[in-house]
């Protein structure tokens, strides 16, 4: 068994493989104030519910985009799983040729989720995140990661409104029944999606006719993917787990035989 964590800015997400198949997956709240001990412990308590045991996990596959909690899970595969983990980032291997001027630069859940779109629906393809924040990537017909766009994600700016709005309500992100509202929490839903649906296709568009691609595909996915992409105009397809199965490919291509 090996265990690919993706560890995002709203939360953790551990994929289980047995058998090259992934069979479990736990969702965690990211807390940078937790210890390596503590995001053990609740690891166990998963764990333990499924009839899993930490002696049994043979390799770890990290992504992290927050820095600040990456050594915990370092010392915590150390610590309990006695061995070291391999970590997206410098000097592991990805098969990704990256056109970034500056490489280190590019987040480890983009890295994944190109590495997985190639494997699934090879190139150029464009991979869109939307999550916390809601990025763009783009691979060219030579399998080149040449960059992308990065935006604040819809929830992210839904309560930087309300925050700076005093009069505006909290909202839940939803799809409401019209475009146009005919209350102040129905115009907050409406701004909230197809605001964001608006830029997520307008986004894509704009790459689509820069890069002269009109009929390259377009993979999307992130923990707000399944509320945007149906009604995407865009969106050809929909991989929750594609940042998981990025890591899975990541940890076969550097796993030591």
């Amino acid at each position: 068994m090996f265990l690919a964590i993706d560890i995002g800015n709203s939360s953790i997400v551990t994929g289980i493989f047995e058998n090259e198949q992934r069979t479990d997956i736990f969702r965690i709240a990211t807390t940078p104030s937790k210890t390596s001990d503590e995001y053990a412990m609740v690891l166990h308590g998963f764990f333990q519910f499924k009839g899993y045991s930490f002696a049994d996990v043979a390799g770890v596959v990290i992504s992290s985009v927050v820095p600040t909690i990456m050594h915990r899970f370092r010392k915590m595969c150390r610590d309990y799983f006695q061995l070291e983990p391999v970590i997206v980032g410098p000097g592991v291997k990805t098969g990704l040729n990256i056109q970034y001027d500056n490489p280190r630069e590019v987040g480890a859940d983009r890295i994944s989720n190109a590495v997985a779109a190639l494997a699934l629906y090879g190139a150029p393809c464009i991979v869109v995140d939307i999550g916390t924040a809601t990025t763009f990537c783009y691979i060219d017909d030579q399998y080149r990661y040449r960059g992308g766009a990065i935006a604040p994600g819809a929830a992210l700016a839904a309560e930087a409104l309300t925050a700076k709005a005093s009069k505006l309500p909290q909202v839940e992100l939803e799809r409401p029944e019209s475009i146009i509202g005919k209350t102040t929490l129905a115009s907050i839903h409406s701004g909230t999606y197809y605001g964001y649906l608006s830029m997520i296709d307008g986004m894509i568009g704009r790459i689509k006719k820069e890069q002269k691609q009109p009929n390259v595909r377009v993979i999307a996915t992130g923990g707000l993917v399944q509320l945007y992409a149906g009604e995407s105009e865009q969106i050809d397809f929909v991989e929750p787990e594609l940042t998981l199965k990025g890591l899975k490919l990541i940890y076969d291509k550097n796993k030591q035989y």
